[in-house]
């Protein structure tokens, strides 16, 4: 669908539906709402139960309260917009509505990855420095680094739309997905976009690229601590403790390589491919992580279960 005019200075663009099942997708956003409802609820009850739990006032649960608040942005910026369009045909997103999507997909995206890495730091700490675990990271350490994570997302990713808010767009105003992402805004516009690849490829290796080598070259260290251990039980034991934050790790930067590999090599790939890589990116890590620290941290389970037991002894 081409645009009526290529000046047009706030063009719009058009959602992208399940193919061949446009008819029934007002069903098919039912699991995508559940999954919604899951992750409020998860995320929400993860930063009541720490906030609750004197035990948990500890750096690597405050970083997990804030990969929570993290993914309640991302998925409430997206699902909502995703499911008024499968649910009542709003098929259409205004250009500034579409930039603004777009950059706090992407700026909430560089904050968790720099959570994830804080969070490898702990573990990091903690099992090779335990004696100076408690004096390094301090509460205040850890607000300075949450700061830190939101300054590098906005500072990095604030340039994308930037780049994007004066080219014309006057061809195809088809999106790829049921949300706004730079690379599939950018795709549609009729001029020279080679600013907009070369910095956006840039700041994505410099975040999440150089995120991810730096939590891998922690757990390399941590291997080497917990291997010059003397027991098998105990080395087992040490590393447990890092289970959670492996699997948070892995829930974030697989669905982020996949659909990246999607965009580069994925031009052949069925439409519906596109939109289900796209909804596993936005929501997995949201659904998971909850989960995953709600199965393994013992506090949680047992504050979630009290305030479930008063819930039912609450008289109607």
């Amino acid at each position: 669908m081409p645009f009526s005019n290529s000046s047009d200075l706030s063009p719009s663009f058009i959602l992208a539906s399940i193919p061949g099942l446009e008819a029934v997708q007002s069903w098919m956003a039912i699991p995508l709402c559940s999954a919604y409802i899951l992750a409020v609820t998860g995320n929400c009850a993860v930063l009541l139960v720490v906030q609750m739990e004197p035990s948990l006032h500890a750096p690597m649960y405050f970083f997990l309260c804030m990969l929570a608040a993290i993914d309640l942005a991302l998925a409430t910026a997206t699902v909502p917009r995703i499911l008024s369009f499968y649910w009542f045909d709003s098929r259409e997103i205004g250009f500034g509505a579409c930039l603004l999507q777009m950059f706090l997909i992407h700026t909430l995206s560089a904050i968790e990855s720099t959570v994830l890495l804080a969070m490898a730091v702990d573990r990091y700490v903690a099992i090779c420095h335990p004696l100076r675990h408690a004096a390094i990271l301090t509460n205040a350490a850890t607000a300075k680094i949450g700061l830190l994570a939101m300054a590098r997302g906005v500072l990095f990713f604030l340039p994308l739309p930037l780049l994007l808010l004066p080219l014309p767009f006057c061809g195809s105003r088809g999106l790829s997905h049921s949300f706004c992402l730079h690379q599939d805004v950018m795709n549609l516009a009729c001029a020279n976009t080679t600013p907009s690849v070369v910095y956006g490829l840039t700041a994505i290796l410099l975040v999440m690229g150089l995120d991810a080598v730096l939590i891998c070259l922690s757990y390399i260290l941590i291997l080497k601590a917990v291997l010059r251990l003397a027991a098998w039980r105990e080395r087992l034991k040490v590393f447990s403790t890092c289970i959670a934050h492996i699997c948070v790790v892995l829930a974030f930067y697989v669905p982020l390589i996949g659909l990246s590999v999607v965009h580069r090599f994925g031009k052949d790939l069925a439409p519906l491919v596109h939109i289900i890589m796209g909804n596993i990116y936005i929501l997995v890590p949201a659904v998971l992580n909850p989960i995953i620290y709600g199965v393994r941290t013992k506090q949680i389970q047992r504050r979630i279960l009290s305030l479930i037991h008063v819930s039912d002894r609450t008289p109607r």
